[in-house]
């Protein structure tokens, strides 16, 4: 399984604070975090604007990712809007 979370506008926009993701490649295949994210844009409508948006960011076990970062059974992928500081 992976572990999805999801921050500030995501979280209310999509009605849902975290998921579990079945994690269905066969050993040495890979699953990116842009594969994980074509498959949640199937949920529906407001899941298809959130991840067609190129601004959404993500982070792999606590680090910032990208969405060729490789994905293994038991991670953790958060997704949030971009932030700005102050």
């Amino acid at each position: 399984m992976i572990k999805v979370l999801f921050f500030a506008q995501l979280r209310e926009k999509l009605n849902c604070s975290q998921l579990e993701v079945p994690f269905t490649k066969s050993p040495g295949d890979s699953f990116t975090v842009a594969e994980l994210k074509t498959q949640l844009t199937q949920r529906g409508e407001a899941w298809q604007s959130v991840f067609t948006d190129k601004q959404v960011l993500s982070a792999v076990n606590q680090l910032m990712s990208d969405n060729e970062t490789t994905l293994s059974d038991g991670d953790e992928v958060a997704f949030f809007p971009p932030v700005t500081g102050g």
